[in-house]
C-alpha cells in the first residue's frame, strides 16, 4: 500500500502533514530538534561536575535568590525557576544528600522549607558556572550578530506564549514569579 492509498481513504492529510513535518516548516520541530541538541552540549558540560542541567538550574537560582533575597523557601525557588513543586523537592532532596544544599524547616513559616547552599554546593556551582557559559558560548556562536536579536525572541515566547494548555482558559491574574509586579 503506498502513500497515495492512505491519502485517497481519508485517513491521512497527506498535504498537511508534509508541510507540518518538514524541519524547515515548522517552528516548534525546530525549537525540539534545536533544544534536543543544546541539552546534549549542556548534559557533556555538567557531567564532569555531577549535576543534571535541572540540578544546575536549581543550584544557580538558589545562589542567585540567597544574595538579592536571603532567605529562600522551596516553593519561591521553584516559582523562580519556572519549575514544578513536586519536581524541584524531589531534586533539592537529591541535592541535600549529596551535601550542595541545606533544607530545615522555614523559621516564618512551618508549612514551608527553607533551603540553603552549603559551602560544597556553592564550590560546585562555581566550577560548573563557565562551563555552562563555554557550552552556551560555542552552541549560540553560529548566530553571530543575530544572537541578541534571538535571545529576544526566546524572551518574548518565555514571557507571552500562553501558560496553560490548549483548550484551557487562560488565568486572568497569573503572576510572573521571576517579576515583583504583574504579567503584562
Amino acid at each position: 500500500m503506498g502513500r497515495d492509498d492512505y491519502s485517497r481513504s481519508g485517513r491521512i492529510d497527506w498535504p498537511t502533514l508534509t508541510r507540518s513535518l518538514r524541519p524547515e516548516n515548522s517552528p516548534g520541530y525546530l525549537l525540539w530538534q534545536v533544544t534536543n541538541r543544546w541539552q546534549r552540549a549542556l548534559r557533556a558540560a555538567l557531567d564532569p561536575h555531577g549535576l543534571t542541567h535541572v540540578q544546575f538550574i536549581l543550584l544557580a537560582g538558589l545562589g542567585w535568590l540567597e544574595a538579592k533575597e536571603g532567605e529562600v523557601s522551596q516553593t519561591r525557588l521553584a516559582q523562580f525557576g519556572r519549575l514544578d513543586a513536586m519536581m524541584t523537592s524531589q531534586v533539592l532532596r537529591a541535592l541535600a544528600r549529596a551535601g550542595l544544599v541545606e533544607r530545615a524547616a522555614h523559621p516564618r513559616d512551618h508549612r514551608a522549607k527553607a533551603v540553603r547552599l552549603t559551602d560544597s554546593g556553592a564550590d560546585t556551582l562555581n566550577r560548573a558556572l563557565p562551563a555552562v557559559h563555554e557550552a552556551d558560548r560555542a552552541f549560540f556562536e553560529s548566530l553571530g550578530d543575530g544572537q541578541t536579536a534571538f535571545v529576544e525572541t526566546l524572551r518574548q515566547l518565555w514571557q507571552y506564549a500562553p501558560h496553560h494548555r490548549p483548550g484551557e482558559t487562560a488565568p486572568r491574574t497569573a503572576e510572573d514569579p521571576t517579576q515583583t509586579g504583574p504579567r503584562p
